[in-house]
């Protein structure tokens, strides 16, 4: 089982490790700890991106967004990830 749990540092807590405890009962679990850029702030950080990023906001305000399910996205776009949940 992998989980993520993403939060500030401030929110480290006893109970935080007592749920992990309880989620990986009697196994060995391995903590990496990184710092995480929020997404946005990196997505727009490099113009290419932000033009495409914003290029594509303005495409769904105006109503030209492409509506398609999860299996259909998955269909069209795979990346070789087949085994992967959706």
């Amino acid at each position: 089982m992998i989980t993520t749990y993403r939060l500030h540092v401030n929110e480290l807590s006893v109970e935080l490790l007592d749920s992990i405890k309880a989620a990986f009962q009697n196994k060995t679990i391995e903590i990496i700890v990184t710092d995480t850029e929020d997404e946005t702030t990196y997505l727009l950080a490099n113009e290419a991106n932000r033009k495409y990023v914003l290029d594509s906001i303005k495409e769904l305000e105006e109503g030209n967004g492409v509506e398609m399910t999860v299996q259909e996205l998955l269909g069209k776009y795979n990346t070789g990830n087949e085994n992967r949940n959706a």
